[in-house]
């Protein structure tokens, strides 16, 4: 015969079973952001509030963002649900309210959209947002690039901007380049930018003084330096920054020359090499030999020159 201390334990064990699972806490509304996971800047943070505000102030809609830590194994989808019914997003009768809901230990998003903005902000359009420009963003723990792009997103996409918007946010957020070709910012660790740098900036700037202190080939090496200089900087600082450099190349260059052109070692330098052929500069021998269109270089420790020989006209050509 059963006991009456098993009876009420089993009681007990059926009523926790019937009772719903407690939910995760719904953050009282503080704000346009409510970053109770502590995952944004301050500056972001304004910046965001500003931005949110100034677009409701436009268009009435009213976009939220929340972060918190965890939900405790709550579905993304009841939670993000529970909070914009109590928040109440959007203003009555038009259900104009978005809400991007971040949850960083879960690895959890979601952007929930009032039903008056769904034929704009629709679930594809929202989906893409988040695969495209924010999950990129948080795989790197980069929140600030994430929530920020991501709201610029939907904004865009809600003003009627569509793939537009979503282009420039994911652009602005500086995703991987594939190479020395990316014609996107670089998104690498800041180690790792010093030392292509170092060893980038290390070659072509060295080839870049070369040619400025150097009397007749020095035109030749600004032209050829061109090229490098309008794309291995793209691997440290982006496509902007290498263009900034560029323009800033293809000026100082001639300006340094024709100053350091006025200067008398530059003046012996371009005599001796009209006069003896080659000139010395820093510890290096260059010019040409006997007055012939070819031209060799070399270090004060040791030389190279032509033996003497000929051709017969073989070989081969190419294209591309």
């Amino acid at each position: 015969m059963t006991s009456l201390p098993n009876l009420g334990f089993a009681a007990a064990l059926l009523l926790a079973a019937a009772l719903p699972v407690a939910g995760a806490e719904v953050p009282y509304l503080s704000g346009r952001v409510v970053d109770n996971a502590e995952i944004l800047s301050p500056a972001v943070r304004a910046r965001l509030a500003a931005t949110l505000k100034a677009h409701e102030n436009s268009s009435g809609n009213q976009i939220a963002v929340l972060t918190v830590p965890t939900i405790h194994g709550e579905s993304i989808e009841e939670y993000a649900l529970r909070v914009f019914e109590e928040w109440k997003l959007g203003q009555k009768g038009k259900d104009n309210g978005v809400l991007v809901v971040v949850v960083p230990l879960d690895r959890k998003m979601r952007i929930e959209v009032g039903y008056g903005l769904e034929g704009t902000l629709t679930d594809l359009a929202a989906s893409r947002i988040i695969r495209n420009v924010m999950t990129p963003r948080f795989k790197a723990a980069d929140f600030d690039k994430g929530v920020d792009d991501g709201i610029r997103a939907i904004i865009a996409q809600l003003e009627g901007k569509g793939l537009t918007g979503e282009r420039e946010a994911a652009a602005s957020s500086a995703t991987q380049p594939s190479g020395l070709t990316g014609i996107q910012a670089p998104d690498l660790p800041l180690t790792e930018r010093i030392l292509f740098g170092a060893f980038i900036f290390g070659i072509i700037g060295l080839f870049t003084i070369i040619g400025i202190v150097t009397p007749g080939m020095g035109w030749f090496l600004y032209l050829f330096l061109i090229p490098f200089w309008a794309m291995f900087p793209i691997v440290v600082v982006g496509t902007s920054g290498a263009l900034t450099l560029l323009i800033i190349y293809l000026i100082a260059f001639p300006a340094a020359k024709l100053l350091i052109a006025r200067s008398s070692w530059y003046e012996k330098a371009r005599r001796d090499l009209k006069i003896k052929g080659r000139a010395t500069l820093g510890g290096f021998t260059f010019g040409g030999s006997g007055g012939s269109s070819g031209s060799s270089w070399s270090s004060s420790s040791g030389s190279f020159s032509g033996g003497g020989g000929s051709s017969g006209g073989g070989g081969s050509s190419g294209s591309w």
